[in-house]
């Protein structure tokens, strides 16, 4: 089969031959399809960016990285060497659908969307929008794998600023709102890059940018997967945990940051992780360079494949 793999391949496994400049733009060319009958992992977006408090874009985000996963599609990923989607059955499930122009809806819209993914038993790996979607995901998630669960979380915010009010739309505000809901667990949570202050940051561990810079990858892997050990675990990667030189495109950048290769080494040391969920957020393309920016997120989110992938060995 050559080409248009996203609407005419039969079968949720393999891989087929795409032009990398053409053809229907679904994540990694995979299946465009709302059937979840014998789906290992669902890629959805979901375009939101109201809540975010600086610059606005990410609802061009998930277009944006599944335009730039195209090439990633081309070759068996490096440095795994094996093609994720001989083991493992993914589709692109589309778009959350939310109504923007009625705010108060959204929260139970995102979580609608995820509980029928996680009915079906396929785990879920979401591209945003802007980081306010973690929370409702994680109201989903903590359903389906029991509350609290274990976060780890790449940022160069905490986002566990206090916001006491049931009905905002914050998006450095939802850990904060997890941690009181009992979503998850501080004490075998991680935040790794931050670099941006906080006056409590409500028990979680951190890994900030400079103990990533002093201590290198390595180390962060093996404190990381201490932390969390075999815990049910949601992953949430903000692209604005990798410095503006490598994510213009974000919402709020913040210098020092973690380099693509720093973050993809530890991304990639998560394979004793119990993910159960995993989001990729804030690509915001209006202030992206060269499509930089979307391309990190897609090889984060390939990286994540392959990490459940590898576990099947």
């Amino acid at each position: 089969m050559n080409g248009d793999g996203a609407f005419r391949r039969k079968s949720l496994y393999g891989s087929g031959i795409e032009n990398t400049y053409s053809g229907a733009l679904s994540f990694l060319r995979r299946n465009y399809t709302r059937e979840l009958a014998g789906v290992d992992i669902a890629v959805s977006g979901i375009p939101l960016d109201l809540a975010t408090t600086f610059r606005p874009g990410a609802r061009l985000g998930p277009a944006a990285i599944r335009a730039a996963s195209v090439q990633l599609a081309e070759l068996k990923p490096y440095p795994w060497g094996f093609d994720p989607f001989e083991r493992l059955a993914v589709i692109d499930y589309g778009d959350c659908w939310f109504d923007a122009h009625n705010p108060h809806t959204i929260k139970e819209s995102i979580v609608e969307h995820a509980r029928t993914i996680l009915a079906s038993d396929a785990k879920m790996l979401t591209l945003g929008g802007d980081h306010y979607i973690s929370y409702p995901l994680l109201i989903a998630h903590a359903e389906k794998y029991g509350k609290p669960l274990s976060l780890i979380h790449f940022d160069a915010h905490c986002d566990t600023w206090p916001d006491d009010s049931n009905d905002s739309l914050n998006h450095g505000t939802m850990f904060y709102k997890a941690v009181k809901d009992g979503l998850i667990d501080p004490a075998t949570s991680v935040q790794v890059g931050i670099r941006t202050w906080n006056d409590d940051y409500m028990g979680v561990n951190i890994l900030d940018a400079a103990w990533v810079h002093a201590h290198g990858a390595a180390a962060a892997v093996e404190k990381i997967l201490s932390i969390v050990g075999e815990r049910p675990t949601y992953l949430t990667f903000d692209i604005d945990c990798l410095d503006p030189a490598c994510a213009p495109g974000t919402g709020t950048p913040v210098a020092g940051g973690l380099s693509s290769a720093q973050a993809l080494a530890i991304v990639r040391g998560m394979g004793p992780a119990n993910l159960v969920g995993m989001d990729v957020v804030e690509v915001s393309p209006p202030f992206d360079h060269s499509e930089i920016t979307a391309l990190a997120a897609a090889h984060v989110a390939l990286d994540l494949l392959c990490v459940l992938g590898s576990r099947l060995v």
